[in-house]
């Protein structure tokens, strides 16, 4: 089973941003981390 993570990742994090804006670099920081783990983990 491997359901697209980066739609509701990326859901979560628009979410987040709107509710807390000065968070805004750790949460893309964070979403650019993870799109890159899975990337490379799903390329091997």
């Amino acid at each position: 089973m491997n359901l697209s993570i980066e739609p509701l990742l990326s859901l979560v994090v628009g979410i987040l941003i709107l509710i807390v804006p000065r968070f805004l670099n750790y949460f893309v920081a964070v979403y650019l981390i993870v799109v890159g783990i899975l990337g490379l983990t799903h390329h091997m």
